[in-house]
């Protein structure tokens, strides 16, 4: 051990931040950097989300359009050409939302529906939670079955 190799200890010496309002000789005293006059020099002052300091905000300056239907279902959809793609790529014997989110096609509280577009070959059963009337057609006339959850 030498003079030279000494440190202190590990967390006991730590650069303070300024020190601020500790008179004019410091060079950070008077205002303590706030600036002169208004809420901003104050402690307790907050920047309210969207402010613009005075100028009227964005959200206030641009109109409201449209509107958001919250009756409105979003349904994964998936055609027959796709399914029959996925059924050979994935060996599905059956399309439900499990074997789906299982193989990371859609999320778990995802909604499945099929459409008639693309035919498919083999025999399949569907579990899903819509089907249009031309899929249904072609899913029965292969042989599969559809269910309605």
């Amino acid at each position: 051990m030498n003079l030279h190799t000494l440190k202190p200890a590990e967390g006991s010496i730590h650069k303070d931040g300024k020190r601020l309002g500790r008179g004019e000789s410091s060079g950070k005293g008077g205002t303590s950097t706030r600036g002169n006059k208004g809420a901003q020099q104050h402690a307790s002052f907050k920047f309210r989300r969207g402010s613009e300091g005075g100028q009227m905000p964005i959200h206030r300056r641009l109109p409201k359009r449209g509107f958001k239907n919250i009756n409105r279902i979003d349904y994964k959809v998936l055609n027959l050409g796709q399914i029959d793609a996925l059924a050979e790529r994935y060996g599905l014997t059956e399309v439900s939302p499990e074997t789906l989110y299982i193989t990371r096609l859609i999320n778990q509280t995802d909604l499945i529906k099929i459409l008639g577009r693309g035919e498919i070959k083999s025999k399949m059963v569907f579990k899903v939670n819509a089907c249009s009337e031309s899929a249904k057609k072609a899913i029965e006339a292969a042989g599969g079955s559809v269910e309605i959850l």
